[in-house]
């Protein structure tokens, strides 16, 4: 399959077991306090072994193809801890995870597992908004003396300011799926409407001020 195939199956599969759900009616509240038509939790896909197992064989198959070169696998907490290792495993290598806050009680460790500086390092995440505890893992590691190669994760709202946020950072990122895929998939799949297009849209352009 090309891209554009994984990007529409993987949309598919994630709308299919409510990992994303879509609602223009009534919006979700994301803890930040913006509203949002769009909720997305991708731990549900640790459930489907299907889904699972695509997710980790093509991410598996970017780092081979993308990034020869890679020492260590890093998932981003909490929510790419599991699918990272599952990467790192199928790819025989060594995996360690980011905290989001140091740990509160002994060491305080930001990092868990051992990494040494001159490490080249593929960050696994599964879900970037804004980019910004995506990035926060990024410079953790990078203040560790590793060499970020790039971040995959496995869906994207596509908002401005993630990539904005990744260009500033200098991070090459890439995803299995993504905001304008989803849209077209779920229309496809009669789960929104023609008319809920230009609301959907806008919300992706201006997420933090969108309201209906």
């Amino acid at each position: 399959m090309d891209k554009n195939e994984i990007s529409t199956q993987l949309a598919e599969m994630l709308l299919q077991i409510n990992a994303i759900k879509l609602n223009t009616a009534n919006p979700f509240t994301w803890a930040s306090g913006w509203k949002s038509p769009i909720y997305c939790d991708n731990r549900k896909t640790l459930s489907y072994t299907e889904i699972r197992d695509m997710i980790k064989l093509e991410f598996a198959k970017i780092i081979e193809e993308t990034y020869p070169a890679v020492d260590l696998i890093a998932g981003v907490a909490t929510g790419a801890i599991a699918i990272a290792a599952i990467v790192a495993d199928h790819l025989d290598l060594p995996f360690i995870y980011v905290r989001s806050t140091p740990k509160g009680h002994g060491l305080e460790n930001m990092i868990e597992g051992d990494v040494n500086a001159g490490k080249n390092v593929v960050v696994i995440e599964d879900l970037i908004s804004t980019g910004k505890s995506s990035l926060n893992a990024v410079e953790v590691l990078r203040n560790a003396g590793c060499e970020i190669m790039g971040m995959i994760a496995i869906f994207t709202y596509e908002f401005q300011i993630a990539k904005s946020n990744f260009n500033k950072a200098n991070v090459e990122l890439t995803t299995l799926s993504n905001y304008t895929t989803l849209l077209s998939t779920a229309l496809h799949s009669n789960l929104i409407l023609q008319s809920d297009l230009p609301l959907l849209d806008n919300w992706r352009k201006n997420p933090e001020k969108w309201n209906v």
